[in-house]
């Protein structure tokens, strides 16, 4: 079943208001200007064809939806066996830039690639020689997903700065992971990409199309299989488990479906076998975030369209 845009421009109409009941991503300062009751929703339907409503042209940094791409990318690169060794596949009731499950952790490694720790891991692990070479790799792949030239994937240089800037937090997980051999390399180098990385600039239909082509195990609208069946499968059931932060349990029972957010507001999601949903990929975004960092606007969305398309 196609969803259609008079659809989803109801949706739109619906949920809007529910932005005044969040806030935007603060502590990033250059997210903190993010203009709260923006609202947008793209679908790629099953026949591949694109709706969208509200802001869905607005650009907007992938935060950590760009998690689910890295995976992807290390995982065609490397595979399982290898990235695994290093991140493991659990979920965690912490808050996704916590430290405390590396320290009880025994060995220390981070539970899922989905918090910040793992999601630091996996981009020590990209390929490439510097900084410079890993981030235009991971663009270039980003380019394949989404049939696109490779200087159409840029990033916001001012949000990049911004989060270089403020995320100590981040080093500090770095260096102790460093420190208990998890990850090798360069501290700044890997806050240098992995900032970059969050700062990626993308829109709704580029998100609807992310979350097609998993939803497709990993196969582009045009038949391109530009991920192997068994990574799609993989991330799917990662972004199940853990792609909400500490919120991944009550969104698999409100929504159903695998998702992964940002706090720019970004929520890409997949469609289902088991529901007439099946073969959908929906990107939203809408920056007035609730408690646990996750589109509040974005998820009432998902959650009435799965509730009218069971």
């Amino acid at each position: 079943m196609n969803v259609t845009q008079q659809q989803l421009e109801e949706l739109i109409a619906e949920c809007r208001p529910y932005t005044v009941l969040g806030q935007v991503a603060s502590y990033i300062p250059e997210l903190a200007k993010s203009e709260p009751t923006q609202l947008g929703i793209a679908v790629c339907n099953a026949d591949g064809t694109f709706v969208s409503a509200g802001d869905a042209e607005t650009m907007f940094t992938l935060q950590s939806v760009s998690k689910i791409i890295t995976l992807a990318f290390v995982l065609e690169t490397f595979g399982e066996d290898y990235v695994f060794s290093k991140v493991g596949m659990e979920p965690t009731g912490d808050a996704f830039n916590s430290i405390a499950k590396l320290e009880e952790t025994i060995p220390t490694k981070p539970l899922n690639p989905m918090i910040n720790a793992g999601a630091l891991a996996v981009t020590s692990m990209l390929p490439g020689e510097d900084a410079a070479d890993k981030l235009n790799q991971l663009r270039q792949f980003i380019a394949d997903l989404l049939d696109i030239e490779l200087d159409m994937v840029k990033y916001d240089a001012e949000v990049a700065k911004s989060e270089f800037e403020t995320t100590d937090l981040n080093r500090a997980l770095l260096y102790f992971m460093r420190y208990h051999g998890v990850i090798e390399g360069n501290v700044e180098e890997i806050i240098d990409v992995y900032t970059k990385q969050c700062a990626i600039l993308t829109n709704c239909k580029g998100l609807a199309m992310m979350g097609k082509i998993l939803s497709q195990s990993g196969k582009t609208p045009s038949g391109r299989q530009v991920i192997s069946r068994r990574n799609a499968r993989i991330i799917r059931a990662i972004m199940t488990t853990c792609g909400m932060y500490d919120a991944s349990g009550e969104f698999s029972v409100q929504v159903g479906l695998p998702g992964k957010s940002g706090v720019s507001g970004a929520i890409v999601a997949c469609g289902r076998s088991d529901f007439d949903m099946a073969d959908l990929g929906i990107g939203i975004f809408g920056p007035a975030l609730d408690l646990k960092g996750n589109s509040i606007a974005g998820t009432k969305m998902l959650e009435l369209l799965v509730q009218r398309h069971p």
